[in-house]
């Protein structure tokens, strides 16, 4: 088991224009913690951990595994293994010989490395497929093999480039959680890359969020949600995202379609110090609702429903203007497209606030 750290790691691509897929990226992942690496297409996150398993350079800075410097080693020498998206199995192996081919090339005892392969098929339910080949395998059985290869190397870090995404819904869902638990069982250190962020929130210890290879924020998912560091984490994390309106500033807030919605004494300085007249103004869909006959609140033009069972998800315009706002009800009884409906919000704690010119977060 071993800590990792990147320290002010960066890959650059050159060309007529240099690019930073990767730009001065500080991380620290624990011995024996979970880390998922999330953000949307091009954010650099596969290249961040390709950089960790010695397949793309690490251009300035460094990258460490335990204490020891890792960048200029090849990947067979940083005590890696890796789940790629493809399974990457040999179809003229069996399972168990997929399992117990790294070891056999380490001329490993064949005895020795039965048992291994044999202990590590008990933990994913593959011990009856042991004689199967690939082909006759589903997608689920065939990333579990991919998992189990890892395992039997007894690795210090686990590398999983988005091993989900070939996986049906409901496959997916399933497997994410064996992943979880396996995890946790084997307690080995483990750098996870995806682009879903739901898969992100149910999966990691904590979550780091990449945009144009920049680090935003790196936490707890409880703390992303909660307190994203800048709009951007805000608008990424949750699904729906978070409502985001830039609105102009009065001498107590904002309104909101003739809603007034006081914001703190913190905020309001702020914007009085950075000469703001507005602010960036976000609100998640479930700290919306319906405002019954004697609340204020404003005018929701309903242009699509989404009922999901539980819940219905309302998207609209606010009153007379082009904002679009999604608000979540109660699915049981949702109201039409096209009807008009008064939402107002549950409690003005569950408000955020950023600074439009910098997107970084004004506590309040």
């Amino acid at each position: 088991m071993a800590e990792v750290a990147y320290a002010e790691a960066s890959r650059i691509y050159s060309g007529t224009h240099a690019v930073r897929a990767v730009d001065r990226l500080n991380l620290s992942i624990d011995d024996g913690e979970f880390l998922v690496l999330v953000g949307p297409s091009g954010s650099g996150k596969s290249t961040a951990l390709r950089m960790l398993a010695g397949l793309e350079a690490v251009d300035e800075g460094e990258i460490r595994i335990g204490h020891r410097a890792v960048s200029t080693l090849a990947p067979k020498d940083r005590d890696i293994a890796m789940v790629f998206q493809s399974y990457a199995l040999y179809p003229h192996m069996s399972v168990g010989e997929n399992m117990g081919f790294a070891l056999k090339l380490r001329r490993m005892p064949a005895a020795q490395i039965k048992d291994k392969v044999a202990e590590a098929a008990a933990m994913l339910d593959l011990t009856k497929y042991l004689d199967r080949k690939p082909k006759a395998l589903s997608g689920g059985q065939r990333q579990r093999v991919a998992m189990g290869r890892a395992i039997v190397r007894e690795p210090s870090v686990f590398l999983m480039d988005e091993p989900l995404s070939n996986l049906d819904a409901k496959l997916r869902v399933e497997t994410r959680a064996n992943i979880a638990a396996l995890q946790q069982r084997l307690g080995t250190t483990t750098l996870y890359v995806t682009h879903d962020q739901v898969e992100a929130m149910t999966m990691g210890d904590r979550v780091a969020v990449l945009a144009d290879g920049v680090l935003q924020q790196c936490a707890s998912p409880r703390e992303l949600y909660d307190h994203p560091a800048n709009s951007f984490v805000a608008g990424f994390i949750g699904s729906p995202a978070m409502n985001l309106l830039t609105l102009p500033l009065d001498a107590t807030g904002v309104q909101i379609g003739g809603l007034s919605i006081p914001l703190p004494r913190t905020v309001l300085t702020h914007a009085t110090t950075h000469q703001l007249a507005e602010v960036t103004f976000g609100i998640r869909p479930e700290s919306l609702r319906p405002a019954t006959d004697t609340e204020n609140g404003f005018d929701l033009t309903i242009r699509l429903v989404e009922e999901l069972g539980s819940d219905a998800y309302l998207h609209g315009l606010i009153g007379d203007t082009d904002h679009k706002i999604v608000v979540r009800v109660d699915g049981r009884t949702p109201p039409q497209i096209n009807q008009k409906i008064r939402v107002t919000i549950r409690n003005t704690t569950e408000i955020h606030t950023f600074d439009p010119n910098t997107t970084q977060r004004i506590t309040g």
